[in-house]
């Protein structure tokens, strides 16, 4: 799930290797497959990348000086930063309830499914969220005058070295090199987005092209074709079933018309993540390591837990699977409630067990809901409740925290196979990540 607080928004097309109309992206027997085939937007999107690479410099640079005055701010109020966002976010009006009744109008069918009362809560957070955002910049604006931002060589400047300074922040110079590590993930993913849509595209583009040719070849239409290669082999007709016979007549395509794409996506980083001494299983000197930063109120971290579960499981004894913290308070009220109710379960050695519980109560994660799972669980609740509210369990998640922003994570699950973030949150892209890590 996505972290609601980000004053500044980069645009994934601003940051993709440029690319020219003639440049040759792919070939196949009789074909050569350029830009200038892939759709008019796409086109744009690169074209105006000479443009938008710096503006997304910039961006990034105003991003990362809204966590420096954020930082100083809730500093001098002495209270986290989240805690300091949450309680301006509370000065936001709620929306009225006409506001609210039509919005939940507007939406009945896509509501239809999920109970009243969490209907109205997700359509008060939505219609929250443009004000909420707003007002923080708002305050960045003042808090800026108020911690003298002052700025140094610009961020787009040639020829820059890693001890520039390209702003001060409440006399704190913030450099070049502190830039381009905070800016270094961002950058990539929104290369590695744009990648995603470019061979997304050329893939649609190369298969319907010799769909065509085969289709000539059998002296047949395309129509007909598809039908006696997917649509007539079908018997379960599920969504499964189309793509695995879709995809298993592409992959026989590709290779009769000898296929060969020649675009590349950007090199993911490799980054050094930290294991500390998180709940872990696996053995210690396992080829693989899994790092998943989660949060047990996020209902994308409890869809995953069970297919990174079913991966792993097909690799016994490679990997070593780590668990670390990353509450989003700003958007779960009982995200960070919850870390500390699996570390107090961790301290009996009930870590895994408990946070199966969490991911399947996501709706109960109250202090009484928490206290009666411990309890479930045969865990001894008196010692339960003095690990629950102990300074050094919260400290261990704020430390967790820490680490996850300083990797780039904002948002969740965010989970590292050898230090590489996986992008592809599926069953297919954590085998192909696992396989990735086994090669090297």
């Amino acid at each position: 799930m996505k972290l609601l607080f980000t004053i500044i928004f980069l645009a994934s097309a601003a940051v993709c290797l440029a690319q020219k109309t003639d440049d040759i992206l792919a070939t196949a027997t009789g074909h050569t497959f350029r830009l200038s085939n892939l759709s008019a937007d796409t086109q744009k999107d690169v074209a105006d990348l000479p443009v938008n690479i710096p503006k997304a410099r910039v961006a990034l640079l105003d991003q990362l000086v809204s966590q420096r005055v954020f930082n100083a701010e809730a500093k001098t109020r002495g209270v986290t930063v989240s805690k300091f966002v949450a309680d301006e976010k509370a000065k936001v009006k709620d929306p009225t309830e006409a506001e609210i009744q039509t919005v939940l109008d507007a939406n009945a069918d896509k509501l239809a499914g999920i109970a009243p009362a969490n209907a109205r809560k997700q359509v008060i957070t939505f219609l929250r969220n443009a004000p909420e955002q707003k007002a923080l910049g708002d305050l960045f604006t003042q808090l800026k005058v108020k911690f003298k931002v002052t700025p140094g060589k610009d961020v787009n400047a040639p020829g820059l070295v890693p001890a520039d300074i390209l702003v001060t922040v409440n006399a704190q110079p913030l450099t070049d090199k502190e830039f381009e590590d905070f800016a270094r993930m961002p950058l990539y993913e929104a290369r590695a987005d744009m990648a995603d849509a470019i061979l997304d595209e050329l893939d649609d583009v190369i298969y319907n092209a010799l769909v065509a040719d085969e289709a000539k070849a059998l002296n047949i239409d395309s129509g007909e074709l598809i039908a006696r290669e997917v649509t007539n082999k079908m018997k379960e007709y599920s969504d499964a079933e189309q793509f695995a016979l879709e995809d298993g007549f592409r992959k026989r395509l590709y290779e009769k018309y000898k296929v060969k794409v020649l675009y590349t996506e950007p090199a993911a980083p490799v980054q050094n993540i930290s294991v500390d001494d998180d709940p872990a299983t696996g053995p210690v000197g396992a080829p693989v390591t899994i790092v998943m930063f989660s949060d047990f109120q996020c209902s994308a971290c409890s869809a995953t837990h069970p297919v990174l579960k079913k991966v792993m499981a097909a690799y016994p004894g490679k990997i070593r699977f780590v668990v670390r913290d990353f509450p989003l308070e700003s958007i779960h009220e009982n995200g960070f409630r919850a870390a500390l109710a699996a570390g107090a379960a961790n301290a009996q050695g009930k870590f895994f067990e408990y946070t199966e519980i969490l991911y399947k109560h996501q709706d109960a994660l109250d202090a009484e809901s928490l206290k009666k799972y411990a309890l479930e669980l045969g865990l001894n609740v008196k010692q339960f409740e003095l690990d629950f509210n102990s300074p050094a369990i919260a400290a261990e998640v704020r430390k967790d925290m820490a680490d996850g922003v300083s990797y780039g994570i904002s948002s969740t699950p965010t989970i590292f196979v050898n230090g590489v973030t996986v992008r592809n949150i599926s069953e297919a892209g954590f085998r192909s990540a696992i396989e990735k890590a086994m090669r090297k």
